[in-house]
C-alpha cells in the first residue's frame, strides 16, 4: 500500500481536482456533439419510427420540446463517450489507497463493468427496441392513431437503456460476491434454477408482455450469470489467502 498519508483537505483538494477534470471533458465533448443533437434524436427514434405506420410521425406536445428534448440526449451521450475518463478518474484517486492485488483485480472489474453496460445498452437498441415498438404498434386498438411525443419517448428509452446497462452487469456482481467472500461459485452453481426463474422474472418486467422480447433478455442475462460463475472460479480466492496477500503487500 502507498505509505504516503495525506490530510484531509489534501483529499478535498484532490477531489475536486479530478471532478473538475471531469466536467471540462464531459463540457467538451457536449460542446462537440451540440451540432449533432438532432442527428443524435433521430438515430435513437429509429427504431419506433421505422415500425410506425404510413403517414404517422412524432409529435412536440410543448412548444420548448422540440430543441430541449435532443439537448437533454446530447448530454446523456456525452456522458456515455465520456464514461471512461470519468471512471479512470475514479480509478486514479482510489488507486494508491490499494493493495497491490486488489489493483490488479478492480482495474479489470471496472473495464469490464463499462464495456458491459455499453453492450447491454446497443443489446436493447439494435435487438430489443424493434421487437418491443413492433409489437406496442400492432397492438393499438382500432382508430388509435400511435403518435410518440418525442420527450415522452425520450425518458422511456434512457430509461430502458439504463435498466439494459444495468441488468447487464450479473458478471460483474457475481465475480464480487465471489471475491469478497459472501457466496462461493459452487454455492451459486446449486443454484442455477433460482437464478433461470430471476432472469425470466427480469424480463418481463424490463421488457413488453410478449414472450419473443422477454426471452430476448432473460436468456443473456442467464448466460451472463454463467459468465460471472467462471470468473468466480478463476479470479475469487479464500477470504484467509487474500488477507495472507494483502500481509506481504505491506
Amino acid at each position: 500500500m502507498n505509505e504516503t498519508h495525506y490530510t484531509l483537505i489534501e483529499h478535498l483538494t484532490e477531489i475536486r481536482r479530478r471532478l473538475i477534470h471531469a466536467m471540462i471533458v464531459l463540457g467538451l465533448a457536449f460542446g462537440v456533439l451540440f451540432y449533432f443533437a438532432n442527428y443524435l434524436y433521430q438515430f435513437l427514434a429509429d427504431p419506433l419510427l421505422s415500425v410506425l405506420p404510413a403517414g404517422n410521425q412524432m409529435i412536440a406536445t410543448q412548444v420548448a420540446t422540440p430543441f430541449t428534448t435532443p439537448l437533454k440526449l446530447t448530454l446523456f451521450v456525452s456522458f456515455l463517450v465520456t464514461l471512461p475518463y470519468l471512471l479512470y478518474q475514479i480509478w486514479a484517486f482510489i488507486a494508491p489507497a490499494l493493495f497491490r492485488h486488489e489493483k490488479q483485480r478492480i482495474l479489470p472489474l471496472i473495464i469490464l463493468s463499462c464495456a458491459l453496460f455499453y453492450i447491454g445498452m446497443a443489446f436493447a437498441y439494435f435487438l430489443v427496441f424493434p421487437v418491443m415498438f413492433k409489437f406496442f404498434t400492432e397492438t393499438a386498438p382500432v382508430g388509435v392513431q400511435v403518435s410518440t411525443d418525442i420527450s415522452f419517448y425520450l425518458d422511456f428509452v434512457l430509461g430502458m437503456l439504463f435498466s439494459f446497462g444495468a441488468s447487464f452487469q450479473v458478471p460483474v456482481a457475481v465475480w464480487v460476491l465471489c471475491w469478497i467472500g459472501v457466496t462461493t461459485p459452487e454455492s451459486l452453481a446449486q443454484k442455477r434454477s433460482y437464478m433461470v426463474v430471476t432472469a425470466f422474472t427480469v424480463g418481463m418486467i424490463l421488457t413488453p408482455p410478449d414472450i419473443l422480447s422477454q426471452t430476448l433478455l432473460s436468456i443473456p442475462l442467464y448466460l451472463l450469470f454463467e459468465l460471472g460463475l467462471i470468473m468466480g472460479r478463476i479470479y475469487s480466492k479464500p477470504v484467509n489467502t487474500a488477507l495472507v496477500e494483502a500481509s506481504n503487500d505491506v
